[in-house]
């Protein structure tokens, strides 16, 4: 398989590419576009971006091309090579497709290269062009150049599709910094932000991979790694590939050049850090420890496990963790981090309704597709996740063992076959075999089960850790339980929650509120009214639904206690509880105290 793409326009946003087969299939070759990426669950259907497309032999003979469904064209029987030449809409800055203008070219190949059925298994050879609008331009990838000088245009080289796809791309004047983690090389690429402190990124980034090099041990992973990072004014995402990640943050997470240096890092910067920690950690779990319906993807339809649970949770347990144990930040900043989880998944009542397993399972219609009833109906298998790797990282450890043997175990398997394939129950077995049946049981049952069958025991495992869970009311203002945003000048509910004071007095999701107790509602004084408000106390609301005008009566009730508060507990003990958990360094580790 032969790719050539050339970012020819720029101004309307378009790559040219051309697709070449050699042997195509006599009885008549065809080709599909995948219409979803890896690590993102959801059907997004790139080929809407193909904005045309031919095909000829290569003397330059047109060759009759159908459309027979929405990702799929067949072409006609021919004897020559075939090549397809199309151009592909770019305008999506996200991590996930592909972006294109007069500053920067970006792309995951499942958003640009169509594949020849019955050949994703051949190498694919591709060649990227440089524009003809700018001088300067660079190439940053993790394909393996053939042909090409590193970091410029020309030929690049993928063993098949799968590991095409693995591959994002960017092209442009971008920010190049290189550092080492464990000898291994590293490389930061910056776009859209030309002025922030380099050296500090780099050496946070380093300790970072290295902590979680150490996590999972030998044989240590070697080949290049790219943090391919975009900057905009406002954006928040990343995804995981192979030996790449490719990240979006806000501009102003970046540190500034002359910041000051040794206090805590700000919120913005640690969001950042936190980002490339969860995609790295991806390195290993989901690249080459991966659910085993993820080795043979359809990517013409979803493909389905019920272990993003593990894959995500898991992963988005130790992401914030990696920084604590880096050095990173405090101890104080790590609790405040895994505070605010714990409150995200309180606050939800999906949690009650929807199993951690079923979460999984049902990503593509319903975590990566929100609407209005979602905190009411679904549970976010990232968070809760999250908090079920805690659960189960402290309840190993109170037996001697660790969630991190688990992973390296997984790890050390993936390594010798080329890469490890979980069945959807072999987690509950592995638990087993480590903790014995009553914790393989349990982690099952929370998997399976929802927060009111099996709560998670969050403060008594907590409290053995030397940190102390209150909840509290997030603020003493009565509570209606009707999620609001601002908008034109409006105030519109955006969510009602299960069972709350809202629902009851019949308002729903759309719906413009513009009185309370007879006063207008504005979004300078909504709070103000709010507060007003008396815990039992029915009061007249008016509002707008479909342009047309409703009353009701609105009984506020007193503010829920779902607002997590993580205190470390004082006292020797408590200390080192907490530093066989949270310790910076493995081997600086005080050894537990046998009383707790």
């Amino acid at each position: 398989m032969n790719y050539t793409l050339a970012p020819r326009f720029p101004d309307a946003h378009q790559f040219e590419i051309t697709c070449r087969v050699d042997l195509p299939d006599p009885a008549g070759q065809r080709f599909s576009l995948p219409v979803w990426i890896p690590g993102s669950y959801m059907i997004r259907e790139f080929a809407r971006h193909i904005v045309d497309i031919r095909a000829e032999t290569a003397s330059g003979k047109p060759v009759r091309l159908e459309k027979i469904n929405k990702a799929t064209w067949q072409a006609a029987p021919c004897r020559q090579p075939l090549i397809l030449t199309y151009r592909v809409y770019a305008w999506d800055l996200s991590v996930r497709a592909a972006h294109f203008d007069r500053q920067h070219a970006f792309f995951n190949a499942s958003s640009v290269f169509l594949y020849a059925h019955g050949k994703e298994n051949q190498p694919c050879r591709v060649t990227l062009l440089p524009p003809e609008h700018a001088d300067n331009w660079r190439v940053a990838t993790s394909l393996p150049v053939d042909g090409a000088t590193p970091f410029g245009f020309g030929h690049y080289l993928a063993a098949s599709y799968a590991e095409l796809l693995d591959h994002p791309v960017e092209m442009g004047r971008f920010t190049h910094l290189e550092f080492e983690a464990h000898g291994a090389p590293h490389h930061l690429i910056v776009t859209g932000c030309p002025d922030f402190d380099a050296g500090r990124v780099c050496h946070d980034l380093a300790r970072i991979c290295a902590v979680q090099m150490d996590l999972f041990g030998e044989p240590r992973l070697d080949a290049p790694y790219y943090f391919l990072l975009t900057a905009v004014d406002s954006g928040y995402g990343g995804l995981e590939h192979k030996n790449a990640s490719a990240l979006l943050c806000h501009r102003a997470d970046l540190p500034a050049v002359g910041a000051k240096t040794g206090a805590q890092p700000d919120s913005g910067y640690v969001r950042l850090l936190g980002l490339a920690s969860h995609e790295y950690f991806h390195r290993w779990n989901v690249k080459r420890i991966r659910p085993a319906a993820f080795v043979a993807p359809d990517w013409q339809s979803e493909t389905y496990t019920r272990l993003l649970w593990f894959f995500e949770g898991v992963t988005s347990y130790y992401d914030d963790l990696c920084l604590r144990r880096a050095g990173l930040i405090d101890e104080a900043t790590y609790l405040e981090l895994l505070a605010k989880t714990l409150s995200q998944v309180q606050k939800t009542p999906g949690r009650h309704v929807q199993s951690l397993a079923d979460s999984s399972f049902d990503a593509w219609i319903k975590y990566y597709r929100p609407d209005e009833n979602t905190p009411n109906a679904v549970v976010s298998y990232y968070t809760k996740g999250a908090l079920t790797a805690l659960c189960l990282d402290l309840a190993l450890r109170r037996e001697g063992h660790a969630l991190d043997e688990v992973m390296r175990a997984l790890w050390r398997e993936a390594a010798k076959t080329g890469g490890k394939a979980i069945e959807e129950t072999e987690i509950f077995t592995r638990v087993t075999t480590l903790g014995g049946k009553a914790l393989g049981r349990w982690l099952q049952n929370v998997v399976e089960g929802t927060d009111g069958q099996h709560p998670l025991p969050l403060a008594r495992h907590l409290a053995h850790f030397g940190v102390k869970l209150d909840w509290q009311a997030e603020n003493d203002r009565p509570w209606i339980g009707a999620q609001l945003k601002h908008e034109g000048g409006k105030t519109r509910i955006s969510h009602v929650l299960t069972a709350s004071p809202a629902e009851r007095a019949g308002l729903a999701a759309g719906d413009i509120l513009i009185a309370l107790q007879g006063h207008e509602i504005t979004p300078q004084n909504l709070d103000t009214l709010l507060a007003r408000l008396a815990v039992g106390q029915g009061v007249e609301c008016h509002y707008f639904r479909h342009g047309l005008l409703a009353a009701t009566t609105l009984t506020p009730i007193a503010p829920p206690a779902d607002t997590a508060r993580l205190s470390a507990l004082p006292g020797a003990k408590a200390r080192i509880a907490r530093q066989t958990w949270l310790a910076e360094d493995a081997n600086d580790r005080e050894a537990p105290s046998p009383g707790l």
